[in-house]
């Protein structure tokens, strides 16, 4: 039997968009890359200041690609992905942790693209983090009533 580490190697060779239907092979393959990208998420925001964090993910990923229509069904395909796995997973798994997962996918796959952590003071206060590609929401920006604090 195969190791995690290369299984998850083998997913993010494997994981672009197939056309047509995705196999359980491939499914299971980016469920295993989503739960190992949470776990380093999760130990890195533990111990580490957020643009820290953010550098840590993306150190050692493959040249960006251009962020092409292409690249924006990849990205928002991978970000259902990450969101459906994640419901699954035990801990906070709130915006922030999907963000953060999203991106390394993301990067690993060539495509750069942006953590925004925005907040809102009324009705209550309330922060939220998402990730966009080209300017473009690829994780739920909510309401829309949440200003930009910091790009990543």
């Amino acid at each position: 039997m195969r190791s995690t580490a290369a299984l998850v190697s083998e997913a993010t060779i494997s994981a672009r968009l197939p056309p047509g239907r995705v196999g359980l092979r491939q499914r299971s393959q980016l469920a295993l890359e989503i739960v190992a990208a949470y776990l380093r998420a999760r130990r890195e925001l533990g111990r580490t200041p957020i643009a820290e964090v953010v550098e840590r993910l993306r150190a050692g990923d493959p040249p960006p690609r251009p962020a092409d229509a292409d690249a924006l069904d990849e990205a928002l395909h991978l970000g259902r992905a990450v969101v459906r796995t994640m419901n699954f997973l035990p801990g906070d798994t709130r915006c922030l942790r999907r963000s953060l997962v999203l991106l390394q996918l993301l990067e690993r796959r060539g495509i750069s693209a942006r953590l925004v952590i925005g907040a809102r003071t009324s009705p209550d206060f309330l922060a939220h983090a998402w990730v966009e590609l080209d300017g473009r929401p690829v994780l739920s920006v909510a309401d829309g009533s949440f200003g930009r604090l910091v790009e990543l």
